[in-house]
Formats: C-alpha cells, sequence, structure tokens
C-alpha cells in the first residue's frame, strides 16, 4: 500500500467527518476531503496532504468524475469513509414521502456510489472502507424510525460487502455511533431545546450518563481504516453503552 495511506472522507466539513480527517492526519494520512456544503469545507485546515472538494454524493456524475480525479492525482487510493449523512425526527405519522427519499438517497445510495466509484483503487490497494451506521441501526427507537432502518441497511450493507469484497482483500467495516453532538440535529431542522432534550434523554440512560465526542468515534474510524488488517463485517457500537 501507499505511504502514507491515501483515502476520501465525505461529510468532512463538520463533525464526525471533520475529527476523522484530523485523526487521519495525525495518524499520517492523506486525505480527500469531500462534502457538500462548501462553507463549512472552507474552515477545514488543508495543507499538502488534505484537498477539499464540494462533491454532493447522490449526483452519480459528480462522484464518478470526482473519483477519477483523485485515483489519478493520487496513482490510488487505499480507504473510503462514508461520514456523510442526514438525521430525520419525527413521528411516522408525520413523515413525508420526500424527506424518506432524501434520507435513503444520502444514507444509502450515496455511499453505495462513493464505494463503487473507488471500487477499481480498493481491489489494487487491497484496502478498506468504513461507514458510519448508528446505534439505532441495532437498538430501536420510537421518535426516528426511518432514521434508523436507514442505518440498520448500510449496516447490513457494510456485512454484505465485507462477504462480497473479502476475497479481494478489501475490509469493511462500520461504527455504530450513539448520542453525539454535531450539527446532525440542527441540518435536520431541529431547534436547540429539542436537540438537548434528545441529548438528554438518551445520555440519562447510558451507563456512562455523557454523549460522545466526534473525536472519540473518530478514533475508531481511523483505527478501522488504517491499522487492523484483520477485522472486517464488523459493526462496532461506539455509544456510551447505549447498544445495551
Amino acid at each position: 500500500m501507499h505511504t502514507p495511506q491515501i483515502g476520501i472522507v465525505t461529510g468532512a466539513g463538520s463533525g464526525l467527518g471533520r475529527a476523522t480527517v484530523t485523526q487521519l492526519r495525525q495518524l499520517g494520512a492523506t486525505v480527500e476531503a469531500w462534502d457538500k456544503n462548501e462553507h463549512t469545507l472552507a474552515t477545514l485546515p488543508t495543507d499538502e496532504h488534505v484537498r477539499t472538494h464540494v462533491i454532493d454524493i447522490t449526483d452519480e456524475s459528480h462522484v464518478s468524475t470526482a473519483a477519477a480525479e483523485a485515483i489519478s492525482h493520487h496513482q490510488g487510493i487505499d480507504f473510503v469513509v462514508n461520514c456523510a449523512g442526514a438525521y430525520l425526527y419525527t413521528s411516522l405519522e408525520e413523515t413525508t414521502t420526500e424527506q424518506i427519499r432524501k434520507l435513503h438517497d444520502l444514507n444509502i445510495i450515496g455511499p453505495t456510489l462513493v464505494v463503487q466509484a473507488f471500487l477499481p483503487a480498493l481491489r489494487s490497494s487491497r484496502g478498506s472502507i468504513v461507514n458510519v451506521a448508528s446505534t439505532v441501526a441495532l437498538k430501536p427507537t420510537a421518535s426516528n424510525s426511518h432514521y434508523a432502518a436507514s442505518k440498520a441497511a448500510l449496516a447490513q450493507l457494510t456485512r454484505c460487502w465485507a462477504l462480497e469484497l473479502g476475497p479481494d482483500g478489501i475490509r469493511v467495516n462500520a461504527i455504530a455511533p450513539g448520542p453525539i453532538r454535531t450539527s446532525l440535529f440542527r441540518n435536520a431542522g431541529m431547534t436547540e431545546a429539542q436537540e438537548n432534550e434528545l441529548l438528554d434523554t438518551r445520555t440519562a440512560t447510558l451507563p456512562l450518563r455523557r454523549a460522545g465526542t466526534p473525536e472519540e468515534a473518530a478514533i475508531w474510524i481511523a483505527r478501522l481504516a488504517l491499522e487492523d488488517n484483520w477485522t472486517t463485517g464488523a459493526i462496532i457500537p461506539v455509544d456510551g453503552g447505549m447498544s445495551l
């Protein structure tokens, strides 16, 4: 594999994606940082080892073109981290078809398009894929069923891709984060009060009794992307014990 390892992080402009870029850089990786939000991406620290690109991962032609450019620029890619995602916090009765479609476009179709675009390079490098699922993919909740379903689908894709791509030497894993304060909730239209109520309710029942940080989750993403060569098909809860 390349030294340093080179990879893609989607959703890199904020939250978990941003923390993941920082963690990967600390471990010596070179990162192509993708995000559809130009303004947040513009504040990401860059150097010769971090390039930023405004990318909508639900646009197949956009992803394909950007992937080809990245592979050509670096002469290969070693890992893909799918951090980009959307949240939906609403009752079944109030959920609209449009909301469901947008959610699944970003949480399921987007990661699929990204992985497909980089498959030839990942086969060549015998690289790794890390997806970001959620504890609610493993433990049901009453308030965000379609978000949970989309993340459960991503978790199952992770397992299926691990079986399919394992003979090519490609490892595929996911983390399942619990309550972490990021821009995910505000981007879903939640108010500060709603966000605080959600996090307070969930953290009150956690064994560790607190929300996690993006940095705590990013450590696991980087480890799976760069360091662990014999783990595949794993969905690792990084959730303060919520999955218990």
